[in-house]
């Protein structure tokens, strides 16, 4: 097994491949010979690089068209089965949401967050991302009504807001536990300024969270790998996002979402993720 200091940047890049494409902790210790521990320890540094780069470059952004959404996984146990013993090491367990915005044009994810599906996350995500914004966008919700104040404390009333509300209905047979319930009508609801009808949707960002599960293994539904601390999730959320943003090729655009933004001016590589973490390295061994 390798070391955390015993890894390179094309040792360290190769795990961090295995881990964007929806391999487990445990698959690519298989697959790399990389100690689980070092894996974790990557993900977490690595993560906490990439968040600081997120947060400096994704600011002043021309966006017009948003969507946002919140997408549920959990930490330890899921919320029904948390117990008081799950706490004594002062850690997070249960439900745990991402909320994350997507720009309906460049495909960016320019901003997210990692917290409950309350009022304080809900003001938190929605102030974060009218702060990374440079002119008036219209913004497009689902039903949840906690966005409804965040939304309007944020921007001031200096926004198209309009809300997607999806009328649902229960499958009548079949196995009720695993499929999702039938979506039987959508209502358009416009709530500030003036949103054009013709962009009032949500599907854009309800296919980054497909994405989102199919790249992240502790997202992925019915599997024992889901996330045994809050810190790991939240460091693994970063390192997706920005391989999103700025690595993976968007198959309708033709390049990453970050050079259509003009964020970039390349496509990234592995090897420049994970030289944001040796960057800091090196900054620490200067100081």
């Amino acid at each position: 097994m390798v070391s955390m200091n015993r890894m390179d940047t094309a040792r360290r890049a190769q795990v961090v491949r295995c881990l964007i494409e929806g391999c487990s902790i445990n698959s690519t210790v298989r697959m790399t010979g990389v100690a689980k521990h070092t894996i974790l320890k990557l993900i977490v540094e690595l993560g906490a690089a990439c968040e600081d780069f997120l947060n400096q470059t994704m600011r002043n952004l021309p966006c017009q068209r948003l969507q946002a959404d919140e997408t549920w996984a959990f930490c330890f146990p899921k919320q029904k089965n948390v117990k008081p013993r799950h706490f004594k090491d002062g850690g997070f367990a249960g439900d745990i949401w991402t909320w994350v915005a997507i720009d309906a044009d460049t495909k960016l994810i320019p901003s997210w967050l990692i917290g409950l599906r309350d009022v304080a996350s809900a003001r938190t995500f929605v102030e974060d991302l009218a702060g990374r914004l440079a002119n008036r966008i219209q913004l497009t919700t689902d039903g949840l009504k906690l966005y409804l104040n965040a939304v309007d404390r944020a921007f001031g009333g200096d926004i198209d807001y309009a809300m997607l509300v999806k009328v649902y209905g229960n499958e009548p047979e079949g196995q009720k536990r695993y499929s999702p319930a039938v979506c039987l009508s959508c209502e358009r609801h416009e709530v500030t300024g003036r949103p054009d009808p013709d962009h009032i949707s949500t599907s854009y960002v309800e296919r980054q969270n497909l994405t989102m599960r199919m790249s992240m293994r502790r997202f992925t539904r019915l599997t024992n790998g889901f996330s045994k601390k809050l810190e790991n999730h939240g460091a693994s959320v970063a390192l997706y996002v920005m391989a999103y943003n700025f690595q993976r090729k968007h198959m309708t655009l033709g390049t990453t979402p970050a050079v259509a933004a003009r964020i970039a001016d390349h496509i990234w590589t592995i090897e420049e993720i994970v030289g944001l973490l040796e960057k800091k390295e090196e900054e620490s061994l200067a100081a």
